[in-house]
């Protein structure tokens, strides 16, 4: 791992180009660094009014942190030159690199930088708000903090638009990634958060290059007390596999990066505006928040909203218990009814102790609380009487040492002003309802599993498809129920030997990625004698039909490009997309972990005994798919195991069909 300190904390500058050089001159001194900025030019006496050295050889020592404002083929140069004089970085603004088919060059200016670390190509660079240090070319609309939060991202337009939030989070450090060529995602990550200032990190995330090197990333900054939230953009992922499998499609659409957030604890958000909200409440509250939450508001309506809102973000608000409800009615009198969410009306507005008491009392029961308060535009209003609740927000944070978010329903209800005077340790000023609601869940993110890791990612391979028969007899060697079955290669002898199977029977063609589109399925049969050839079948198979079904599961594993293995876990059959009902994982996964994926689904309650149904043996389909799993690690030539449907009886689990690709010989 290389040292980024120099870079990322530097004591002295360099810059190299003109107009680019000249911004960042600038912005430093707005930011008011204290070391030396050193513009390189070789026929320009000053840049910014600073006097320019006329090579990197005339500086009076080697830079800590240099940013190269010159063109991609001079940047060679620059690079080797810095590296070889014991520079501590540099950052490489230039654009032509491997984004436009220029790989050679690319790994061209990583064989120049060496053990120097550098930022990009195609990198805006870093700006380092404790220190005042800049390497930025551009405007942004941070200030000096003595402790914030880091944000890094791979789009440099993101993070400069994120840098003019005013929402009252303090920003400690900006950084962009560009090309990545050397310094990589979790290696940059690692290093903001390795400054005991930055108290979370918020990532805009395009693609993860180091799934391992990203997990322990996630599990140091929990060991230190620092969340991380990641929006990830480029969701849709094509397999190699996604013309001939259910797994693949239903798999797409970020549901593996989904996956692999969660297992790494990782919050995820979808909007730059929940980054911003979930940031804060890291910052002041730590990196996890509890599940229980109170809401209070003094209307009516206002707790009504928030309770439809919290809805499809998996909320809710569990009553109060007796104690409180004593509390809160000697207070609020006969009138109020005592609820979750609360409407505490207006009998106690302007009074600080007493709603101070109703503050405290309700959140002293919760993991944390929700305080609706949308004080009145200040330009033309008096907001003077909003003051009491906004105090009784801090001090039932004080007296109950609990999270507590005072949240303005419409985020312009809340000015940075106001925010900023208001944060304090377990104290959220939050702009947005619905926003603040998303940021919540995400902040509930439990920790990931100690010590988990994805499996190792398997390489590009040309790939072959086993037959039914084939892929069942390695399933079943696996410890995975399937039918009794027979095969042959023409449909008389399959008749001669089904003769022991018992009726229903199934009759399939082998061959098929998809049988039943190509017209390859036959069910429910009393014989098998007549039968009709089946066009392009390798053989046929029968078998007995599995009877009882209470549910029919899609079970699919995968390698994956990025994250090493994934299962997916949903309702199957032939309509299986059209259901579209599943979950995915990354894997390795524990047989609890596999359990409550199953409870996520929303037909769930089909499983589970629905309206008198019987209830179907779920532990069976949890140790199939621990079965799949073993199999899939124990062979690396195997790329998918899909099972469509696994029939799921009162007591049992049973493959009834299976397709299997693996690496071709």
């Amino acid at each position: 791992m290389r040292d980024l300190r120099r870079l990322l904390r530097p004591g002295s500058i360099a810059v190299l180009g003109s107009g680019w050089a000249a911004n960042v001159i600038e912005q430093c001194r707005k930011m008011g660094f204290d070391g030396p900025v050193w513009p390189v030019h070789p026929t320009r006496d000053q840049i910014a009014g600073a006097p320019c050295f006329r090579s990197l050889a005339d500086l009076p020592a080697p830079p800590d942190a240099t940013f190269i404002g010159v063109n991609r083929h001079a940047t060679l140069d620059v690079v080797a030159e810095l590296a070889a004089m014991g520079a501590g970085g540099a950052t490489c603004f230039a654009s032509g690199w491997e984004e436009a088919g220029e790989a050679d060059l690319q790994a061209r200016l990583v064989q120049a930088a060496g053990d120097m670390p550098i930022l990009g190509p195609n990198c805006y660079g870093v700006i380092n708000y404790l220190d005042g240090a800049l390497l930025w070319p551009d405007q942004h609309g941070g200030v000096r903090v003595e402790r914030g939060v880091a944000l890094l991202s791979q789009s440099s337009n993101i993070v400069i638009n994120l840098t003019m939030q005013a929402r009252g989070l303090p920003v400690a450090y900006v950084a962009c990634l560009g090309n990545a060529a050397q310094v990589g995602l979790a290696e940059l990550a690692g290093a903001l958060l390795a400054d005991e200032r930055v108290t979370a990190l918020g990532m805009y995330v395009e693609g993860i290059d180091d799934a391992v090197a990203f997990a322990d990333l996630a599990e140091g900054a929990r060991a230190a007390g620092k969340g991380i939230v990641c929006i990830k953009s480029g969701k849709t992922e094509l397999s190699r596999t996604a013309a001939a499998s259910h797994t693949a499609s239903l798999a797409g659409g970020g549901a593996a990066s989904s996956a692999f957030l969660r297992a790494c604890g990782v919050a995820e958000v979808a909007t730059p505006a929940e980054l911003i909200e979930t940031l804060k409440i890291f910052h002041h509250c730590g990196p996890q928040i509890g599940p229980r939450l109170c809401s209070l508001s003094c209307s009516g309506g206002e707790a009504g909203l928030v309770a439809d809102l919290a809805a499809p973000f998996g909320i809710d608000f569990p009553p109060p218990s007796e104690a409180q409800r004593q509390r809160l009615g000697d207070i609020l009198g006969p009138i109020v009814f005592i609820s979750n969410p609360l409407d505490y009306h207006t009998f106690i507005w302007g009074d600080g102790p007493r709603t101070t008491d109703v503050f405290t009392t309700m959140l002293a029961g919760y993991d944390a609380g929700i305080f609706i308060i949308d004080p009145p535009r200040p330009d033309r209003c008096d907001p003077s009487s909003f003051q009491p609740a906004l105090d009784a927000v801090v001090a039932a944070a004080q007296n109950t040492g609990k999270p507590a978010f005072a949240v303005a329903s419409l985020p312009e209800n809340f000015d940075e002003a106001l925010a900023l005077r208001m944060a304090a340790p377990n104290v959220v000023p939050m702009m947005g309802l619905e926003t603040a609601l998303g940021a919540i869940k995400a902040a509930q993110r439990g920790p990931n599993r100690g010590g988990w890791r994805p499996w190792p990612v398997m390489g590009a391979r040309r790939l072959r498809m086993r037959d039914e028969a084939s892929s069942k007899a390695l399933i079943a060697a696996a410890g995975v129920a399937v039918p009794r079955a027979v095969t042959a290669p023409t449909l008389p002898e399959l008749a001669a030997q089904a003769a022991g199977l018992t009726a229903p029977l199934a009759l399939k063609g082998l061959g098929f990625a998809h049988k039943t589109e190509a017209g390859a399925v036959r069910l429910g049969l009393s014989s098998l004698e007549g039968q009709a050839e089946m066009a392009g079948a390798q053989g046929y198979l029968a078998e007995e039909m599995v009877t009882g079904t209470v549910a029919e599961l899609l079970v699919g594993l995968r390698r994956d490009p990025v994250y090493g293995a994934t299962v997916t876990l949903g309702f199957g059959g032939v309509t299986a997309e059209v259901l579209a009902d599943t979950v995915t994982l990354v894997l390795p996964v524990t047989a609890e972990e596999v359990a409550q994926a199953l409870r996520r689904l929303r037909l769930w309650p089909l499983l589970d005994g629905y309206r008198g149904r019987p209830k179907a043996a779920v532990d069976a389909a949890v140790q199939a798919v621990m079965d799949l799993q073993a199999l899939l690690q124990a062979r690396p030539a195997l790329e998918e195991i899909e099972i469509n449907p696994l029939m799921l009886t009162a007591t049992g689990a049973v493959a009834v069909d299976a397709v299997i690709w693996e690496e071709a010989e």
